[in-house]
């Protein structure tokens, strides 16, 4: 790929890691991946775990160690979310699966990426092609919920847990990217970033993609205006103020998160679940909090105003943090 061509790329797939070393924050699971490549042998695999953080990279990366020149010939990638149905799994994936490696590979290799959405008919077909084909081809299936793989493909797969990457491994990430594209990162606008990605590595790099847009300084003020994230105080103010009974001010401050950053419900309601472990009040104060949150959370689902539903929530804040007063 040229200059050219890799510079017209979002950065989540220009720095996307080449080889398993390079996988951030999933070391035991990568020394795993390493035998594999090593011993050219591995059983079918179950990557599981949250978004971004390394699935697909993890098993892009093992294919090209472990079939390097013959990589195009005996590895094929297919996102379940786009082609779910059993008409795929008895057509393209069967076709691909009983053919023959090319070239010294051992087997083929078949990535089916998102494979939770597969359906119920599709994947007990695919166990029934992964039962027959095992001589010549292997298995990588990534899923954000296991729970959604039927019981006799967990079965025939070795399971691998992806784990959320922690603030030391995206920002490496994202120190590195800013260094390639010449930013200047401050330290504050990292931990924002961190923030708002909540450890998936994909989400971060793209509000760090967003920010660079704006300007080459990435400062923690710009990270949180590109991502329609209000600052963590600013939520901890809004709650602190209806538990001190000023239900009028809390109220302000609400306005400002819906009207200055443009938050939905829910984007409230998931910073205030954030933040409340962190609030310096009793502890039964904290799962009385979290009782009413999750009940208003659940009216929001249900499709009632999101602009009643939290007003009546801080209204419950205020009550909760006056009782007893």
């Amino acid at each position: 790929m040229t200059d050219a061509e890799l510079d017209i790329l979002p950065w989540t797939e220009k720095y996307r890691p080449k080889d398993l070393d390079a996988v951030a924050g999933q070391t035991d699971i990568v020394k795993s991946l390493k035998a594999f490549v090593k011993m050219k042998n591995m059983p079918n695999l179950l990557f599981a775990g949250p978004p971004g953080v390394g699935k697909t990279t993890a098993a892009l990366a093992m294919a090209t160690e472990m079939f390097a020149a013959n990589l195009q010939g005996n590895f094929c990638e297919l996102n379940a979310s786009d082609e779910r149905g059993i008409d795929v799994v008895r057509g393209r994936i069967k076709d691909f699966a009983r053919s023959m490696s090319l070239g010294d590979a051992p087997w083929k290799l078949i990535f089916l990426d998102e494979s939770d959405s597969l359906t119920s008919e599709a994947q007990h077909a695919l166990r029934r092609t992964m039962e027959s084909t095992s001589g010549v081809t292997r298995f990588i299936l990534s899923c954000n919920y296991s729970s959604r793989i039927i019981e006799p493909i967990q079965s025939r797969c070795a399971v691998f847990r992806f784990a959320q990457l922690q603030e030391q491994d995206v920002r490496k990430m994202l120190v590195h990217v800013a260094e390639k594209e010449k930013l200047k990162l401050d330290e504050d606008a990292c931990q924002a970033l961190f923030y708002i990605s909540e450890g998936d590595m994909r989400k971060a790099l793209n509000a760090l993609q967003g920010a660079a847009l704006h300007s080459p300084h990435i400062t923690a003020d710009l990270v949180h205006k590109i991502s329609s994230r209000a600052k963590p105080k600013e939520v901890v103010e809004m709650v602190q103020l209806a538990l001190a009974g000023d239900f009028a001010k809390s109220r302000e401050n609400l306005d400002k998160l819906i009207i200055h950053y443009g938050l939905s419900g829910e984007d409230i309601l998931n910073q205030v679940y954030r933040e409340i472990p962190n609030l310096k009040i009793p502890e039964k104060k904290k799962v009385v909090l979290m009782d009413r949150l999750g009940e208003y959370n659940f009216r929001l689902v249900e499709g009632a105003s999101e602009r009643i539903q939290i007003e009546a929530m801080l209204a419950q804040f205020v009550l909760i943090g006056t009782e007893g007063a």
